[in-house]
């Protein structure tokens, strides 16, 4: 066996395995989507939830000193 072909056996591996793509076709892309947007709004449902538990202030004007009271703990 001779480097090109070994070199051509490579491409055909590659050739072959690339031949994935045309059967599944576009669907890997929606289902890649569509997992993005559903981690997207279970982590926004998550933050809320937790933003709801805190008790650090929300504004700036509050928020000097929170972090130096004694027993100061999350709800």
């Amino acid at each position: 066996m001779t480097w090109t072909d070994f070199v051509y056996k490579i491409g055909d591996a590659f050739q072959w395995s690339f031949g994935f793509f045309e059967m599944v076709q576009n669907y890997f892309n929606t289902a890649l989507i569509l997992l993005g947007f559903f981690g997207f709004y279970f982590w926004m449902r998550t933050q809320n939830r937790l933003s709801a538990k805190s008790n650090v202030p929300v504004e700036i004007k509050d928020n000097e000193g929170w972090y130096k009271k004694e027993g100061q703990q999350l709800k």
